[in-house]
């Protein structure tokens, strides 16, 4: 028995003396990469969060009428497009469909449990991804129409700011059927 113990501890001292790894790159940490890597950006990261702050901003304007100071964060040559593959280019004309539409269709609109995500994208995927400070919005929607009839559903908006922090895509994903029956279209 006291051979047994005397061996198993000198095993163990033997091995806790012995602690130099066999391979040195078995000491690097599995997530290292070449120098050159290192010094390139992820491809996508968080973006300042004042974006989701713009996007909270602009639902206050949209919801209280205010289409002028809305479409100001918005480019010039802003597209606005919609899931259905409908789509407006222009600050002008984007501007034009909101003011009749806040004006002669709709009586009042509110946005509510609204969660935001601002991502800067370094390098695109594949496709036709554009580079950039992109801001994911998904919220709820409450809107009365002139009708009398009344709506809730959901949104969801990825909208494109340039180097100006202007919005030069925006892009929506909604299920435009129930507004059409709302409206009877």
């Amino acid at each position: 028995m006291k051979k047994t113990i005397s061996l198993a501890v000198g095993c163990c001292i033997l091995l806790a003396c012995n602690n130099t790894p066999s391979n040195p790159a078995a000491t690097q940490p599995k997530d290292s990469m070449s120098t050159a890597k290192q010094t390139e950006p992820p491809q996508s990261e968080f973006a300042d969060a004042r974006y989701s702050e713009m996007g909270k901003k602009g639902l206050e304007q949209l919801s209280a009428g205010d289409i002028n100071s809305w479409i100001d964060g918005y480019a010039d040559n802003a597209v606005y497009r919609w899931s259905s593959g409908d789509s407006l280019v222009g600050k002008t004309a984007i501007a034009d469909y909101w003011k009749e539409r806040r004006g002669k269709i709709i009586d009042s609109l509110q946005f509510s449990n609204d969660i935001w995500l601002p991502i800067k994208v370094n390098r695109p995927q594949k496709g036709p991804d554009v580079p950039g400070i992109w801001l994911l919005g998904w919220y709820q929607v409450n809107v009365k129409y002139k009708n009398g009839k009344k709506l809730q559903f959901w949104v969801h908006n990825d909208l494109h700011y340039d180097k100006n922090d202007k919005i030069d895509i925006a892009i929506q994903y909604i299920d435009r059927a129930p507004i059409n029956k709302a409206l009877g279209h």
